[in-house]
């Protein structure tokens, strides 16, 4: 019999599994490579894989058969029942004690599933968040493993070996139990999704208040790039603007119509069912459900009645506001995601690092940029921080920098430029800080017509009910929340 030579095998020979295969295999470690389609295996081993140390299985049973024991196998397929079926068919073939780890975009909620179910098994389940794109999974992702603890120290050395580093510090460690991985991920890609939009709403005012063109539009971006603002997908946004072929620039040939994958809807979902106010990300979501009503907005541009597009005033000092406005409104984006993070934390009793998640952000992600080393420095400083807007640093920006948000925001409907994610981050920063909100009216409403009852200043925790019409009664309803 064969002697055991893989220290880890990897399912699913996508682009993004290939990459993070040669990956590992540049850091030392023998791959085994399957695929349910087994000629891209042969294909891989030809082609992408030729030179290497990778070795191929044409079989799980001979793939299970090449792996030193804890055997540690990576999923790396489409989220949901193409997990769950690789799942069933792996675990008959494992030991108690080898490991499975699905390296997709899953559902948080799947991955706190099989993490429990396979425990009763006896193998050890880890969901981990990758991010970083394909040039990510070659060169150093963001990895995010969360699940079965156990699991970790016979992860560890591989995962911190391929993953982005910052310095010497790798942009990978535990986050914890069950689904907190994948949940932190699905954060991640929450506030992409809030980045994205809100670089779009920058660019459309660009494009259509200030009508620069495209080499304007570039520079401004490129220069944003080297301050406050420098990040991964500011970097991006000026090189996709200064792109051209042979028919001219690119973009503006491209349909604006933008599709989803599920994780920046779930992270609203799971908004909504911590009740946490992540109303940046949740617009952002419906911005691309917007967009996709492509016929139904080309008929209503010319039905329906609005402002002139044109801003007469100053363009360098709009300019200026707007790269202000976008600084602040990042942070209020993190700010919301990390409060969503701690939520969550609250319920499944997650002992979540903030501060090394913003470090395994840093580098190898999407949502890489400069001011993350800031909030890993807030958390360090102040582990029970309840919110980064109350952190100096970020508490000084914001003095800096709100007043260009108010600005922009005003322009913006002027001109009848729709942003969003940038009145919605107005908005929550202006009701975080505002000491007494309109709700006691709500709450006064919600007791007239519904007996629900409401606190008294001074004396909460203490629910009383008014007869507000003297004919309603004074009996409340049995609960207070409905």
């Amino acid at each position: 019999m064969t002697e055991p030579v893989a220290d880890i095998a990897l399912i699913g020979l996508a682009v993004m599994g290939q990459n993070l295969i040669l990956n590992m295999d540049q850091h030392g470690f023998v791959v085994c490579a399957f695929n349910r389609s087994t000629d891209k295996v042969t294909k891989f081993l030809e082609n992408e894989a030729k030179g290497t140390k990778v070795i191929g299985a044409y079989s799980l049973e001979e793939m299970v058969s090449k792996l030193k024991k804890p055997r540690r196998v990576i999923i790396l397929v489409r989220a949901g029942l193409a997990v769950d079926s690789f799942i069933e068919k792996l675990t008959p073939l494992l030991s108690p004690g080898d490991i499975i780890i699905d390296g997709g975009n899953s559902e948080y909620k799947d991955t706190e599933r099989r993490t429990i179910d396979l425990e009763l098994r006896n193998i050890l389940f880890v969901g981990c968040g990758v991010s970083g794109g394909e040039e990510g999974a070659r060169k150093g992702p963001s990895l995010m493993p969360g699940g079965n603890p156990k699991a970790w120290p016979h992860i560890k050395p591989i995962f911190q070996a391929i993953c982005a580093r910052i310095g010497n510090e790798p942009c990978c460690d535990w986050v914890g139990e069950n689904g907190a991985g994948h949940f932190v991920k699905m954060v991640h890609n929450g506030i992409e999704y809030g980045d994205m939009q809100l670089i779009c709403e920058a660019y459309h005012l660009m494009r259509d208040g200030m009508q620069l063109n495209e080499e304007e539009m570039s520079n401004t971006f490129k220069n944003w790039n080297k301050g406050e603002l420098n990040s991964f997908l500011i970097e991006i946004t000026s090189n996709i603007l200064e792109y051209q072929d042979k028919n001219g620039f690119l973009l503006e040939r491209i349909r604006d119509t933008a599709g989803q994958k599920g994780t920046g809807k779930w992270t609203a979902i799971a908004a909504l069912d911590y009740g946490v106010p992540v109303t940046l990300i949740g617009e952002s979501v419906f911005a691309r459900y917007l967009s996709a009503l492509k016929c139904e907005r080309t008929t209503a541009s010319s039905v329906l009645p609005g402002p002139k597009l044109k801003y007469q005033g100053d363009q360098k000092q709009l300019l200026e506001y707007l790269r202000r406005a976008l600084y602040a409104c990042k942070i209020i984006s993190y700010a919301q995601g990390f409060m969503l993070l701690s939520g969550a934390a609250k319920v499944h009793n997650w002992n979540l690092n903030y501060g090394a998640i913003a470090l395994m952000w840093r580098g190898g992600c999407i949502i890489r940029s400069a001011f993350l080393g800031n909030i890993k420095q807030a958390f360090e400083k102040n582990p029970k921080l309840t919110n980064l807007l109350l952190d100096d640093f970020f508490t000084k920006a914001m003095l800096h920098c709100q007043e260009s948000i108010r600005m922009v925001v005003s322009i913006a409907i002027k001109l009848g430029i729709p942003t969003p994610a940038m009145s919605a981050a107005l908005s929550f920063y202006d009701g975080y800080r505002t000491k007494n909100l309109p709700a006691n009216l709500l709450q006064a409403q919600r007791d007239y017509f519904g007996a629900h009852t409401y606190e008294i200043l001074g004396q909460e925790g203490t629910f009383v009910h008014t007869n507000w019409t003297g004919h309603g009664g004074n009996v409340s309803a049995s609960t207070y929340d409905a």
